[in-house]
């Protein structure tokens, strides 16, 4: 009898297909940062457009671990990209605990899947940390960037913003979820989510 409970080939080729659509759409977002006052918007940009995505994805999720691989995924692919390794670290216990959320929901409760869209957004908020508690050096490897920009995020930036991007991380995460479960009502019901 095959072990339904293992991850695979088609569930890695989805995770792959699914992460690769979703950075795509991070990175063109991520554009913005050019202009130092769309940087703060992150927080509330990436979560509410990669729910789309994120959702879709979970129309196909009905194994622990595609979740986590996606947030690992995800998290490589922002070290690679020069963001620093708290994506990876970050993202990985934030996909942990959004996958531990769905599966609470048997994969198959839309209310399970918004909250852990809102858990999975979190990993947006890592890439904060080095403009919040590790500036000099952030900012010492970005001298291209100029001192005026740096000048005009460092006020946009104060380190009490901190938790507040936390927070916005994870209400924006729910608002996507909740966009995404609008959006592709037809798909959830064709999986059987409910």
């Amino acid at each position: 009898m095959k072990d339904t409970k293992k991850l695979n080939g088609k569930d890695l080729i989805n995770v792959g297909v699914f992460t690769a659509i979703y950075f795509v759409i991070i990175m063109a977002l991520a554009m913005l940062g050019f202009i130092p006052i769309f940087m703060p918007t992150y927080s509330v940009l990436m979560p509410l457009c990669g729910g789309i995505v994120f959702m879709l994805f979970l129309t196909k999720v009905n194994k622990f671990g595609m979740i986590l691989i996606m947030s690992i995924l995800l998290g490589i692919l922002m070290w690679l990209t020069g963001m620093s390794y708290y994506a990876l670290v970050l993202g990985t216990l934030a996909g942990l605990v959004a996958e531990f959320v769905y599966k609470s929901g048997d994969y198959r409760s839309a209310k399970k899947a918004v909250i852990a869209h809102g858990f999975f957004s979190l990993w947006v908020w890592s890439n904060y940390i080095p403009l919040f508690f590790f500036a000099d050096k952030y900012w010492s490897t970005r001298q291209n960037f100029g001192q005026e920009y740096i000048e005009a995020l460092t006020k946009l930036m104060p380190v009490w913003m901190c938790p507040v991007h936390f927070v916005l991380c994870f209400l924006s995460g729910v608002l996507g979820g909740l966009l995404g479960l609008k959006i592709l009502k037809k798909h959830f019901k064709k999986a059987g989510i409910a």
